[in-house]
């Protein structure tokens, strides 16, 4: 017996190849397992549609987040508002004002201490890292954009003016305005303003003050001496930023570091890091933008003078402003950036709604420079060194919404006053209205300062532009809110269409998470 169980031990065992089908007991029982654990799990995977649904809705409500809680503190700021204006019969004074509206004031006073370094690391750093030829070639495609929007929001203004004449038949009265402008101004000095702070003496001040002429107007006005040219000129420095002189040098320092070559790379990088570390502390202020926007809008709706100044031509004259902005912003911008990308402008302008909330908000192309950057690096993929250098010029001289605004106002004006403008007028106005939205600081309500340029080109008193003080603090909103729309489709366009030269040099990257 022992020696057949020997022989059967060996008896050699049939090998299994890549064909065979023979699982031993061992690998049965684990597969049986698997089955068996596949099984249970099954019904698990097996999810509901309503609850696939749930979590599509959340995923895209967190990942939008911040926009709907913008959007919402808006809304709610509106109702805020209007409930303490009319929750007492007595006016609320200016200290109650300012202490409602202090929280949005710090959220305010947060973006607008990054504008400066934000702004002059921004385009130092994009030009300096741009081969020369390109610079001039982005610039240039920037600036044909800018020219061509600004125009023709001037032309739809004064065609919408002309068809609904929202001044006609009306008459507010030769001293209707309780403000009057104190400060004389004329085209030529506004101008040449313009261009002295193009050439700022001293960059320290610069970021604190900007030049403005002064005309001293005599103690009695006679006939024979009201000719403004004739009066004695000074000088003063406001105390807004010059923005446009920090540009210029930022522009100016780029080219330079370009050239450098490896001489200049050490500053270049410096300029980098203090763009990326400033857009950094941009995304964490902007996470305060609910609640500054909620009591920035809360505070306006208790300060507005009358609402009932908004019904009648003060009303007509609203409505045609928020058309005209409606379609420049919302009809023919979105279609020039169809024409020049060949690509729907839907989902861009989605993504820049943070932009947007945040411009209409604090009522500053300047304030909202940063979000707006922050937008279109993150959420819509445009090259850095596109952003840092077409955005920061666009928020100071690309001001179609401000165009638009001026060239309606200053006809609507005419209407009231019974004056007759005549087609070299209307012309001169289009001409002044694109001169001044130029001119005009990226800051609140800027636009009513130039808008005295333009009044002058027709000859009409510049304290008439006290006539629309009623309905200008929310008009500032819309018309900024155009602007940041834009400068940020006109990024789009030249970041398109400089593809092609920014693939030649080595990328930027972004490196903030």
């Amino acid at each position: 017996m022992e020696e057949d169980s020997t022989e059967m031990k060996n008896i050699p065992k049939p090998k299994k190849d890549e064909y065979s089908t023979t699982i031993t007991p061992e690998e049965l029982e684990k597969l049986y397992d698997r089955t068996e654990a596949a099984e249970m799990e099954e019904p698990l995977r097996r999810e509901p549609a309503s609850s696939g649904a749930c979590r599509r809705f959340f995923s895209i409500f967190k990942g939008n987040l911040l926009p709907i809680l913008t959007v919402a503190s808006v809304i709610g700021g509106i109702a805020f508002g209007l409930l303490l204006r009319f929750s007492s019969s007595d006016r609320w004074n200016a200290r109650e004002v300012m202490y409602i509206q202090f929280p949005g004031e710090l959220f305010l006073r947060m973006l607008k201490a990054l504008i400066i370094p934000l702004l002059v690391s921004s385009i130092t750093s994009a030009i300096g890292s741009l081969d020369l030829s390109l610079s001039k070639k982005i610039g240039g495609r920037a600036i044909a954009y800018y020219l061509l929007t600004t125009v023709i929001a001037v032309i739809e203004g004064i065609i919408l003016v002309m068809v609904i004449q929202p001044g006609r038949g009306g008459d507010f009265g030769p001293a209707t305005a309780t403000e009057v402008m104190k400060r004389p101004v004329t085209t030529v000095d506004t101008l040449l303003d313009l261009i002295r702070n193009m050439f700022p003496p001293n960059l320290i001040q610069s970021c604190i003050s900007q030049y403005r002429t002064l005309i001293i107007p005599p103690e009695h006005i006679l006939p024979d001496n009201n000719d403004t040219k004739l009066w004695p000129i000074t000088y003063e420095y406001t105390n807004n930023s010059n923005v446009l002189g920090l540009v210029i040098f930022a522009v100016v320092q780029g080219i330079a570091i370009g050239q450098l070559g490896n001489v200049g790379k050490p500053l270049l990088k410096f300029y980098s890091s203090l763009g990326e570390s400033m857009m950094l502390i941009t995304n964490w202020v902007i996470w305060l933008s609910p609640v500054g926007v909620f009591f920035l809008i809360a505070g306006k709706m208790v300060e507005a003078e009358s609402f009932a100044a908004m019904i009648g031509q003060l009303g007509l004259y609203f409505l045609t402003v928020i058309i005209g902005l409606f379609v420049h912003g919302f009809i023919t911008l979105p279609a020039i950036y169809f024409l020049g990308t060949r690509k729907l402008p839907f989902k861009f302008l989605t993504n820049m709604s943070q932009a947007i909330v945040t411009a209409f908000a604090t009522g500053s192309s300047s304030a909202s420079l940063s979000v707006s950057m922050s937008c279109l690096e993150e959420k819509n993929n445009i090259d850095p060194r596109v952003t840092r250098f077409v955005m920061p010029i666009g928020a100071t001289v690309n001001m179609d919404g401000t165009a638009l605004y001026e060239a309606v106002a200053v006809i609507f004006i005419s209407q009231v006053r019974n004056y007759s403008l005549s087609l070299g007028q209307i012309i001169a106005v289009s001409i002044s209205s694109t001169m001044a939205s130029i001119g005009a600081a990226s800051i609140p309500q800027a636009g009513l300062v130039t808008m005295v340029m333009v009044l002058d080109t027709v000859g009409l008193p510049a304290e008439d532009v006290t006539l629309i003080f009623a309905v200008d603090w929310l008009l500032d909103r819309f018309r900024t809110s155009i602007n940041v729309i834009g400068d940020s489709l006109g990024a789009g366009i030249v970041a398109h269409l400089s593809k092609k030269e920014l693939e030649k040099v080595a990328p930027v990257t972004n490196n903030r998470t």
